[in-house]
C-alpha cells in the first residue's frame, strides 16, 4: 500500500459517474488538494465532442470553485490495457494549478504508474511566459 492508494479508489469512485454514452471511454481523476480534501472528477461526453470535459479539468474545476488552491497529488484511471495519460488541454490546467505534482495513473487492473508532472509537461507555457 503507498500513499496515493486512496487517491486511486478515488478517481475509480468517480470513473463510476463518467457520461460517456459516445465513446463508452469512461475515466474518473480524482485531485488531492494540500487542505487534505479530495476532489473526484469524471468526463462527461456531448453529442458533439468539442463540448465534452475530461476528469481531470472536471476536479480541478471543482476544486477550484470550492475555494481550493493548492494542490499536491492527482490520479486517473480507465478501464483501458495501457494507462492513459492526461490529454493536452489537462497537462496545461494541471501545471496552471497544480505546477509540478505527481501523476498517478492506474487501469482497473491494478496497472499504476507514477509521473511528476515536469515529465509529461516539459516545456509548460504559464504565467512566467507572459
Amino acid at each position: 500500500m503507498n500513499e496515493y492508494d486512496h487517491l486511486i479508489v478515488a478517481a475509480q469512485q468517480a470513473r463510476e459517474n463518467a457520461h460517456a454514452p459516445y465513446s463508452n471511454f469512461r475515466v474518473g481523476a480524482a485531485l488531492h488538494a494540500t487542505s487534505g480534501r479530495v476532489f473526484g472528477g469524471c468526463n462527461v461526453e456531448n453529442a458533439t465532442y468539442g463540448l465534452t470535459v475530461c476528469a481531470e479539468r472536471v476536479a480541478i474545476f471543482k476544486a477550484i470553485s470550492e475555494g481550493e488552491r493548492g494542490f499536491d497529488a492527482i490520479a486517473v484511471v480507465t478501464d483501458t490495457e495501457s494507462l492513459t495519460s492526461p490529454c493536452g488541454a489537462c497537462r496545461q490546467l494541471i501545471w496552471e494549478f497544480c505546477g509540478d505534482i505527481p501523476v498517478i495513473l492506474s487501469n482497473l487492473k491494478g496497472k499504476t504508474e507514477f509521473l511528476q508532472m515536469r515529465n509529461l509537461f516539459p516545456k509548460p507555457f504559464d504565467a512566467s511566459s507572459l
